[in-house]
């Protein structure tokens, strides 16, 4: 059946414009970006099966053209419609991120992180470089690895760090493997970066952990 022959209660648009997109599913609120199904299929029912075959949101985002390809109601024009989504998300992130302190924004940190690191299939160290007022100057990715480790030079962080005349900076890198849960080489790691910063006067505010939905974050666990 046809999403349009629905009740009108039940159908995700309107139910958008009734209840708020907060109170949608991952699968309804993929049917209307996606708008119509296929062939045997609602909007509703290939969102789902998009969503059961990368494993969620955070996979089916980082996924490959090719990647989507395979999937009628999926295709090319779908695919960079859906790419402009992500990176306007990210974009309007960031903006708030550069509208003052980032410590008093935790959850902006966690969601523009989140959406830039999440469901990638390698590993990625990238860093926020802030000012004094803990306002962000700049967001670089270090360095890219493998899917289970990637190598990070404290001198290039430290050069990067005087770039930018940094006075702080957050870490954050992902784990492909999908766990959240840092490592014991992620803490020895941080506590090299920390200091070889310290050396220059710039302080470690935090290192976030980012995996699927979650991002640890050392600060709070009092690790820094």
């Amino acid at each position: 059946m046809a999403i349009s022959d629905w009740p009108a209660g039940e159908r995700p648009r309107e139910r958008l414009l009734a209840q708020g997109a907060p109170a949608l599913s991952d699968a309804e609120l993929l049917a209307i970006f996606l708008r119509t199904g296929v062939k045997g299929k609602s909007a509703v029912a290939l969102a789902r099966e998009l969503l059961g075959h990368f494993g969620g949101l955070n996979r089916l985002f980082a996924a490959t053209e090719k990647e989507c390809r395979g999937f009628a109601g999926l295709g090319q024009a779908k695919y960079a419609q859906l790419q402009a989504v992500i990176e306007m998300a990210r974009r309007a992130l960031r903006e708030e991120l550069h509208q003052g302190d980032v410590l008093a924004s935790p959850a902006a940190v966690r969601d523009y992180l989140r959406l830039k690191l999440a469901g990638l299939p390698h590993e990625v160290f990238a860093a926020l470089f802030l000012d004094a007022q803990n306002r962000v100057l700049a967001v670089e990715e270090l360095f890219r690895g493998t899917l289970s480790q990637a190598s990070v030079y404290p001198r290039e962080v430290v050069k990067r760090a005087l770039t930018h005349n940094a006075a702080g900076v957050i870490f954050a890198h992902n784990h492909p493997s999908g766990v959240a849960e840092p490592s014991q080489a992620d803490r020895w790691l941080t506590d090299q970066l920390k200091a070889a910063l310290n050396l220059i006067e710039v302080r470690v505010l935090d290192h976030f952990v980012v995996a699927g939905p979650e991002a640890v974050s050392f600060a709070e666990r009092g690790w820094l």
